[in-house]
């Protein structure tokens, strides 16, 4: 196997210091003028796990902290290789009984790809959770990989790109999260990676735009034209942090030149206290190094960045209606400009002509007016739970009910996964929401049409079986696939594909993607950056609830109802 270590970060530091050396002689100004923004190319050699995988090095015996990112190359941290792939193991879980080898060759329906927990971030914001990642190690709201969000995004669009001109995909999903903390800079870098064109990724006063590789800006190569993207709504997407209602004292924070002051979020009352400051970083170091972060009484005044009114935090109908501003397509990327206008972010479509199958688009993240609940043994704290109101769950009642009477399959796209997490998680169900996940799940396993919830939000590749309650029906029970996130450990995307298999059942293939990066690039350091957050959340005995699990590629069985066989040929 080929093995790649720490000399890849090693080469993309030199370079790092290299050229911010050189910029600083040659003077900013006249490197402003003389030097275009230039796109980076991602590696030739495309391939998916099922080729070979990421396998970070043994975790180097020093501890260091996230916050010791410019000590990761002296001590080992960041190293990879690439290990044997994974294959695609043929799961029946659904089933009742396994099937044999295929008699016939599988028929393609539907190809697909999905991204999910992008998390771009501006990284000079005054408005962030720094010191959450300082105080307890939470890698959700600190790691180095902050510093190259918009890079990465760009190299796995140019993967898809890739594959797509191999075996070409009918349409991608992003799965929410698309930002890091509902600001709109965030959001118009992710739409125009996206889209293609010039990216600037910093803010301020665009400290290190000449002479660091982070900060400069760079040509997004776009999604190829021919691809229709869709949307879904995260929870990062509308709430401070993904994890509290954005207050009118929050909102001024995200413009304003003084970084802010907050107690500890998850505790009663911890929003509306001053009593750390928050922390950003300094985009004029090549590692970004954390300033204003500590207790506020060790700071003689509040410490300050540049503002930036491009910072400013979206609502959800501003938020949705940055979509219709785009070069690709659908204009809207699925969100209806009525249903933007009022803040509804659920919608439907169907992909392929032809091709009876809906996808269901279902905005399953808290109300912004929700009330939170504290720690206990019957709850957790936050606003990063799954929930539907009564207006969503009887929108989604209609849809369900629309599909299976019209002889459609159905998959259901959303960004937080169901059945999952206990009620005391961070990110399980909402214990307040107005449905509840035991009606929501006694609803679903009423349609057997209903094959597929993709979702994001944990960060994690995980597949679940979520089988039929009545064994004499098998056809309503349905598959849950999550999407890893494109920030963290292990940064990958997922392809999907829908065949019938002549028997019966139809099968979902789905595979998960490392960008293809280019060696030197931002993408490469952003890669050796995650490893390293990896190997350091190794050393924690109780990891959280988004440690992510590494790939999970599948061949998914699902059996049809006999109206569906008859309408597929299956």
């Amino acid at each position: 196997m080929t093995k790649m270590t720490r000399r890849d970060f090693a080469v993309s530091a030199a370079a790092l210091a290299a050229s911010t050396v050189a910029a600083a002689a040659a003077g900013s100004a006249e490197v402003r003028s003389a030097r275009l923004p230039k796109a980076y190319p991602i590696a030739g050699d495309i391939t998916t796990t099922l080729e070979r995988t990421i396998v970070p090095e043994p975790t180097p015996p020093v501890a260091l902290r996230l916050a010791d990112a410019a000590k990761f190359n002296t001590y080992g941290y960041g190293g990879w290789r690439y290990g044997t792939g994974l294959p695609a193991d043929r799961r029946f879980d659904l089933m009742p009984f396994a099937v044999s080898e295929r008699s016939t060759k599988p028929v393609p329906l539907l190809r697909f790809f999905s991204i999910s927990d992008i998390h771009i971030t501006d990284k000079e914001s005054p408005s962030s959770a720094i010191y959450l990642g300082l105080l307890d190690a939470n890698g959700s709201a600190y790691a180095p990989v902050m510093l190259t969000t918009t890079h990465v995004l760009d190299a796995a669009v140019q993967t898809v790109n890739a594959l797509h001109e191999r075996k070409p995909f009918d349409f991608g999903i992003s799965l929410g999260d698309a930002c890091n903390n509902t600001q709109y800079n965030e959001l118009r870098w992710y739409i125009d990676v996206l889209d293609g064109g010039v990216i600037t990724p910093s803010s301020g006063a665009h400290a290190g735009a000449d002479t660091i590789d982070y900060q400069r800006p760079y040509r997004a190569v776009g999604l190829d034209r021919s691809i229709p993207w869709y949307q879904t709504l995260g929870n990062h997407d509308h709430f401070w942090m993904g994890s509290a209602p954005v207050t009118d004292h929050l909102r001024q924070s995200y413009v304003t030149s003084e970084v802010l002051a907050l107690g500890d979020i998850f505790a009663p009352g911890g929003v509306d206290r001053r009593d750390y400051y928050v922390g950003t970083l300094d985009g004029a170091t090549p590692y970004g190094t954390i300033r204003g972060v500590g207790p506020v009484g060790e700071f003689e005044a509040p410490p300050k960045v540049a503002a930036d009114p491009d910072r400013r935090s979206l609502r959800r109908q501003e938020w949705m209606g940055e979509f219709f501003k785009t070069s690709s397509h659908p204009v809207g990327h699925g969100f209806a400009k009525a249903d933007a206008d009022a803040g509804f972010a659920c919608y439907s479509f169907r992909p392929k002509p032809g091709l009876p199958l809906k996808i269901i688009v279902l905005d399953n993240t808290q109300a912004d007016d929700d009330i939170d609940t504290p720690a206990s043994p019957t709850s957790s704290p936050g606003y990063a739970h799954g929930s539907l109101d009564k207006a969503r769950f009887d929108w989604l009642v209609r849809e369900l009910d629309g599909g299976q009477a019209a002889g459609e399959l159905m998959i259901i796209a959303a960004h937080a996964p169901i059945g999952i997490e206990p009620v005391t998680s961070l990110v399980g169900w909402s214990t307040i929401a107005a449905v509840s996940e035991a009606t929501l799940f006694a609803r679903l396993h009423q349609y057997p049409n209903l094959i597929l919830w993709m979702a994001g939000h944990r960060h994690t590749n995980a597949i679940t079986a979520m089988k039929s309650p009545d064994p004499r029906r098998p056809e309503l029970g349905f598959w849950q696939v999550e999407t890893a996130s494109l920030r963290d450990f292990p940064q990958q995307f997922r392809t999907f594909e829908i065949v019938r298999n002549g028997d019966g059942t139809l099968s979902i293939l789905t595979t998960d993607v490392d960008p293809a990066i280019g060696r030197g690039t931002p993408a490469a350091r952003s890669r050796a950056f995650a490893v390293a957050a990896e190997q350091i959340a190794s050393r924690t005995a109780s990891p959280g609830p988004l440690r992510p699990t590494g790939a999970g590629n599948a061949e998914l069985v699902v059996p049809l109802s006999p109206d569906m066989r008859r309408k597929l040929g299956a």
